[in-house]
């Protein structure tokens, strides 16, 4: 069983988040490539959704940085329980 992340890019609701535009700009990668390199180093799956070509090849270029400890702890701090979705653990039937 793997952990999937459902909108990883939380609808583009980070993208004006101090911390992750500071970590985007040390790194030289957009706030998304930020976010989901941090889920890829947590072994989640990602599968952004994009109809814009410049973002889905922008979206897979994950592989040639990586966050350190610091960056990772950083991120793991902004966590606020919220959702952008259903909550899959309470479904109205």
């Amino acid at each position: 069983m793997q952990i999937e992340a459902w909108a990883p890019l939380m609808q583009g609701r980070l993208f004006e988040n101090e911390i992750l535009n500071g970590l985007a700009k040390k790194h030289g990668k957009s706030v998304a490539q930020i976010i989901l390199r941090w889920h890829q180093q947590n072994d989640i799956i990602i599968i952004p959704k994009s109809t814009n070509a410049h973002r889905i090849k922008e979206n897979a270029d994950l592989f040639g940085f990586a966050l350190s400890d610091e960056d990772m702890n950083l991120i793991d701090s902004l966590n606020e329980d919220l959702r952008v979705g259903p909550d899959p653990d309470h479904f109205d039937f």
